[in-house]
């Protein structure tokens, strides 16, 4: 039998196949078909099957682009729907025995149904910084399926749309072939890109409990949409590294390895405001931030002059469409921005997060997903 890992490798891939088709497959549902498949023959087709569709799938829209992409994905081909029914399923509930609290009937214990707490909704809110090996291994794997979906925004260009603006190119064209009589008009509209993402990930000694979760997330977040969309990843502490090229393996742990080997200063110090002042003269200018979501992950705990991180924070807001910041202490009971760094760098931040858990890295990329935000 396979192992855990190769399993756990192939499901998780899959599960990256069908959201790319359009499928619901997050990383709840990807937990659910990895718990199925304990109880189950993963030799056995049908079985493997059967644990994806009853997982994977939130609707009936999803069932065909389900079927397509486990023919594609698991025997090489390109399935047609409606040429081959999928193989009989038996569902069976094990009941539990207990007494009948009133009392009545012939004494003969009631089946009930019991709910049980599943493991990933405890992990989802467990603190990164608290997890076990097998435990951090575990989420890893769910912040890999992470969908971190950007805005979209207008582009300058053009595209052939059935109504909008009258495209007078398109028109007249169409009108020469039709030997001069205008019978169509033809219209257009502008394209839509995804907004691009940059993500600055404190890689210093105190953040060091969150950083690996928080540069996967990065990494997830390249990845989303099948690795095409404009996202930036750098690691901030006393220096400033540009890791995007190496997030854009498609292995997480290929990826990671990448990243800690191109950091030169992890578990380093902070020095906050002249790394984002190097970022904003290096890359700014040239247009990275502008009009772009700029995620800043950190403590916020500056060893260098707050007072240049405030200045810098100014000119960044005034380039991005949005600045978000994700400090993990922000989760922590009676937790108040009181350091030096936040104070200076909170009244130029649009959003204030924390980034500390599975779910609070999924609320990051809803928030990263929300045009009204």
């Amino acid at each position: 039998m396979p192992g855990d890992r190769d399993v756990t490798e192939t499901i998780v891939g899959f599960a990256r196949t069908l959201r790319a088709a359009g499928g619901a497959a997050g990383p709840e549902r990807v937990q659910a078909m990895l718990s199925a498949l304990d109880h189950l023959d993963v030799l056995d087709r049908s079985e493997v099957y059967w644990a994806g569709r009853l997982t994977l799938c939130a609707d009936p829209d999803d069932l065909p682009r389900y079927d397509r992409c486990f023919a594609a994905y698991f025997s090489g081909v390109t399935a047609r729907p409606g040429r081959r029914r999928p193989p009989p399923v038996v569902v069976r509930h094990a009941p539990m025995a207990v007494p009948d609290p009133s009392g009545e009937g012939d004494g003969d214990p009631r089946e009930v149904r019991t709910a049980v707490a599943s493991a990933v909704e405890v992990l989802r809110e467990r603190d990164v910084a608290r997890l076990g090996p097998d435990e951090r291994a575990q989420v890893n794997r769910l912040i890999a399926v992470l969908d971190a979906a950007t805005e979209r925004r207008r582009s300058r260009r053009f595209a052939p749309a059935p109504r909008g603006r009258l495209d007078p190119g398109r028109t007249v064209r169409e009108t020469l072939r039709r030997g001069g009589e205008i019978s169509l008009l033809r219209h257009r509209a502008h394209r839509t890109r995804p907004r691009r993402v940059v993500l600055l990930v404190d890689v210093s000694g105190s953040m060091s409990p969150y950083a690996d979760a928080l540069l996967r997330f990065g990494h997830a977040a390249a990845r989303s949409g099948g690795g095409g969309r404009p996202v930036e990843v750098f690691s901030v502490g006393t220096r400033l590294t540009r890791l995007t090229r190496e997030l854009r393996h498609r292995d997480p742990d290929a990826a990671m390895a990448a990243a800690s080997a191109a950091i030169p200063d992890w578990n380093g110090g902070t020095r906050l405001g002249e790394e984002l002042k190097e970022f904003l003269d290096r890359f700014g200018r040239r247009g990275m931030a502008r009009g772009a979501i700029v995620v800043i992950a950190s403590d916020g705990w500056e060893r260098g002059d707050a007072g240049l991180l405030g200045e810098q924070m100014a000119r960044l807001r005034r380039l991005a469409r949005r600045v978000v910041w994700a400090n993990p202490h922000k989760a922590r009971p009676g937790y108040e921005p009181l350091t030096a760094g936040m104070a200076a760098a909170l009244p130029h931040v649009d959003d204030f997060t924390s980034g500390h858990s599975l779910a609070a890295l999924e609320d990051l990329a809803r928030l990263i997903g929300d045009r009204h935000a």
